[in-house]
């Protein structure tokens, strides 16, 4: 569990995944979190592998890649602080769709998906902020991709 404090509150509500939460259910989700610490050069989740939890960047940043047909490995972002990661796993289902490596001393906040469903149960209203939350960057993310593959300039 992760203790809860004004500065973390803080921190939390400006992510896109915590956005708009009021204060109650902003506390029952901190207290859903485990803190992560990973020292540089460690994985933390590798394509490929089962996943039922999603990542909130606290500090650091993380190298996130593919590996292509022929083999070779291929960056597709970096995630800092505020970024989240690994809610694919938790809305289709399936294995980790990349690899994410820590680059430097990295600190991230878990959450599981029994922990995410206990959320459903105990405050719709939050569980669907997060789902809103995750939809939006998940689009944010497509729009990205749609502009990379088309060749024009992303912000």
């Amino acid at each position: 569990m992760t203790a809860s404090s004004p500065d973390l509150k803080a921190f939390l509500l400006a992510t896109p995944f915590f956005g708009g939460l009021p204060d109650a259910s902003l506390d029952l989700l901190i207290s859903m979190l485990v803190e992560c610490r990973f020292d540089a050069g460690a994985a933390v989740v590798a394509e490929g592998e089962p996943g039922r939890s999603l990542f909130i960047v606290k500090s650091g940043q993380l190298a996130v890649s593919k590996r292509a047909d022929s083999g070779s490995v291929v960056p597709i972002s970096v995630l800092k602080p505020g970024d989240f990661f690994g809610e694919m796993t938790l809305i289709e289902m399936q294995n980790r769709s990349a690899t994410v490596i820590a680059e430097n001393p990295t600190v991230l906040y878990e959450l599981t998906a029994q922990k995410l469903y206990a959320c459903y149960k105990a405050d719709i209203h939050a569980y669907v902020i997060v789902l809103q939350n995750i939809n939006r960057e998940l689009c944010r993310r497509l729009r990205r991709s749609d502009e990379r593959f088309t060749g024009h300039q992303v912000s």
